[in-house]
């Protein structure tokens, strides 16, 4: 059966990249092998919508399929849409013979210049590139906002340290040309998808990353510089005097690179920690009983 990448990924065959790119992530993300374990099917349909992505994303390949000039694995397709009915079979020279009914013989002697055997016509075999191989990539949370090479080992077994794009993501793809399988006509690519991995107290917000931050009472009172993990390492950031837990303050240029070039910023989450059975504390509001009504706003 043919394969058509549009219905492959669920789109229609005018959808905008932008459409084709979150068909590719919603279905990545369920088909992913990791994911699916026990189910093999669902590593063959992995790899499917992966190439299925792979040549709708390539805009000449896409702009060939839609034309009819090649198939939906990037082979090229038999001219007029003739590829069976009647039982091909080899010539010499690298050439297909098609003895199937029906005289097309005037017009295949003008477009290929002769006929092949046995009354039929002949069609040269263009030479291919190597297939593509596909790669999973796992990339710490860090790694990735940081941008920090990754190196990654090839199925020819050579080693090489890759340089993350801006907006890396889940889902990001990078093509290694020529590092794919060889072939008559070439190497095919090598296609590496980046999975980013989660953190365990760093969360991303677009291109921002949050961070809930714990302070101690006297810190959140009296103010003062506490220190602050990034994904660049550990920076001094000013709390300011009386911070409520809930404030939010900003180290910029502290997130994820854009694909545009900027970076985004690292949103601190203040969140005082109240000590238990410290007796001190605990006298100190007894005797400070109730000091206004913070609830006043929310009309209790």
């Amino acid at each position: 059966m043919a394969v058509d990448p549009y219905s492959t990924l669920g789109v229609a065959r005018g959808a905008s990249e932008a459409d084709i790119k979150k068909a590719y992530r919603k279905l990545a993300k369920e088909l992913h092998p990791d994911k699916n374990k026990d189910n093999p099917k669902a590593s063959e349909r992995f790899s499917a919508v992966t190439s299925a992505y792979d040549l709708l994303t390539d805009k000449d390949k896409r702009a060939r399929f839609d034309r009819g000039e090649i198939d939906g694995e990037g082979n090229p397709a038999a001219p007029f849409g003739f590829g069976g009915g009647g039982g091909h079979r080899a010539g010499p020279g690298g050439f297909e013979f098609n003895s199937g009914g029906g005289d097309f013989g005037d017009i295949f002697e003008g477009l290929f210049g002769g006929r092949g055997g046995g009354g039929g016509f002949a069609r040269a075999r263009a030479p291919q590139k190597g297939a593509n191989v596909a790669y999973r990539l796992a990339v710490d949370f860090e790694d990735a906002a940081a941008q920090r090479p990754q190196r990654i080992t090839l199925g020819d077994g050579k080693t090489i340290d890759l340089k993350l794009p801006n907006g890396v993501e889940t889902g990001t793809q990078m093509r290694l040309t020529g590092k794919g399988e060889p072939g008559p006509a070439g190497n095919g690519d090598a296609i590496v998808t980046i999975e980013v991995g989660g953190h365990r107290f760093f969360r991303r917000d677009d291109n921002n990353i949050r961070l809930d931050l714990p302070v101690t009472l006297s810190e959140a009172v009296l103010g003062g510089p506490v220190r602050v993990p990034t994904v660049d390492g550990p920076v001094m950031l000013n709390v300011p005097a009386g911070s409520s837990s809930g404030r939010t303050l900003r180290l910029k240029g502290k997130g994820f690179t854009a694909k545009g070039g900027a970076r985004g910023d690292q949103l601190v989450t203040i969140e005082i920690e109240i000590p238990a059975d410290d007796a001190a504390l605990k006298a100190w509001a007894e005797a400070a009983g109730k000091a206004g009504n913070p609830r006043v706003r929310l009309g209790v």
